[in-house]
């Protein structure tokens, strides 16, 4: 049985330092039709970070010429930096039959909610304040000042997670990738994105000799 060939959209959205861009990149390397759709960024590439493979990093010029032009799908400021998701990119992918999952913040998903009313959307949660806060101590990066904007910030965002179809709590790394890949395969088998002409054709118009 065929199913219908358009790629499905997953929106997972997440505190900073719960996880989920881990969990996407992660998860895309198994899953052979799913891939992990790249955003833009103007903020610095941090230690370990490939560009083009965690974000695109560009200039906050170019950033803002290509949300001049609607070449965004979503874009916001976060944390005094931009994040954008190509337009263009993710619909080259959907239209090849390739599930993508993208990985944004609140205000992002509130922007995609809009136009893709069948997206499906996940929220990450970390397992508790406390492992949060050690997550973003380990990103050597941050200032106890810019941890603390995070941490304030994490408890605003956390407040949308009913708007989510999905809840996954990030204790182990390794588990929460399993419950992230069963949401992504039950998802293939949803009554709309079955072939109804393939059933009918086979099933209901063919006497069963």
């Amino acid at each position: 049985m065929k199913r219908k060939n358009r790629g499905r959209l997953f929106i997972i959205s997440a505190p900073s330092g719960a996880g989920k861009t881990t969990l996407c990149q992660n998860l895309s390397s198994l899953m052979p039709n799913l891939r992990h759709s790249v955003s833009y960024t103007t903020r610095r590439i941090r230690h370990g970070e490939v560009n083009n493979r965690d974000y695109t990093f560009i200039k906050e010029d170019v950033f803002r010429r290509m949300a001049g032009k609607d070449e965004f799908v979503e874009w916001a400021e976060v944390h005094g930096n931009l994040y954008g998701t190509s337009r263009k990119r993710l619909e080259a992918m959907l239209n090849k039959g390739i599930d993508v999952i993208l990985d944004v913040d609140i205000q992002g998903a509130r922007q995609i909610r809009k136009k893709y009313k069948n997206g499906i959307y996940i929220f990450i949660l970390p397992p508790s304040p406390r492992a949060l806060k050690e997550r973003l101590k380990k990103r050597r990066c941050n200032s106890k000042e810019e941890i603390q904007r995070r941490l304030k910030r994490a408890v605003d965002e956390i407040r949308d997670y009913k708007k989510y179809d999905y809840v996954i709590i990030n204790r182990v790394l390794d588990t929460a990738l399993e419950e992230l890949k069963a949401i992504i395969v039950s998802e293939k088998f949803r009554i709309e994105n079955t072939d109804s002409l393939w059933i009918e054709k086979n099933f209901l118009r063919r006497r069963v000799q």
